[in-house]
């Protein structure tokens, strides 16, 4: 209650000094309503309380995409989801997922997911005729809420 009584008081503060501008200058009076108006759009988005790093597996006719993941705040999260899409030659060769389940604070947890579909194979046989073969991951992770 005092940690949240303390950051309400913060805010009001921080708002009163926004909103007071100097008389003598018209100009930083529009310069501080567009510095209210970033304030408001930095309290509206969320922090980035994760790192990730993508690594791979054997990757061939099915693929295994493994995820490093690193809880940077001083909050544990809880519901941590991992989606991954793979692409292969620029084309869509398949998504997974994996529930990674509770992350500690400024600890680290492993992820990982299989992709196995039709056009991987097809692109991995397309390698052995003599095709290139470059592969590329895209992640997102999800969490419920943290305390």
């Amino acid at each position: 209650m005092i940690k949240s009584l303390a950051g309400t008081v913060l805010v009001a503060a921080a708002a009163s000094t926004l909103m007071v501008a100097p008389a003598s200058a018209s100009s930083a009076s529009s310069s501080t309503t567009a510095s209210a108006g970033t304030a408001k759009a930095a309290v509206a988005a969320r922090p980035q309380l994760i790192r990730t790093k993508v690594s791979f597996g054997r990757c061939k006719d099915t693929c295994r995409i493994k995820v490093r993941i690193k809880n940077k705040s001083r909050k544990t999260l809880f519901n941590v989801k991992l989606n991954a899409n793979l692409r292969v030659n620029g084309r869509r060769a398949g998504a997974c997922y994996d529930y990674v389940g509770t992350i500690k604070a400024r600890k680290v947890k492993w992820a990982s997911c299989t992709v196995r579909s039709h056009t991987l194979a097809d692109e991995w046989t397309d390698y052995l005729d003599g095709s290139r073969f470059r592969y590329r991951a895209s992640t997102s992770v999800y969490y419920r809420y943290y305390r």
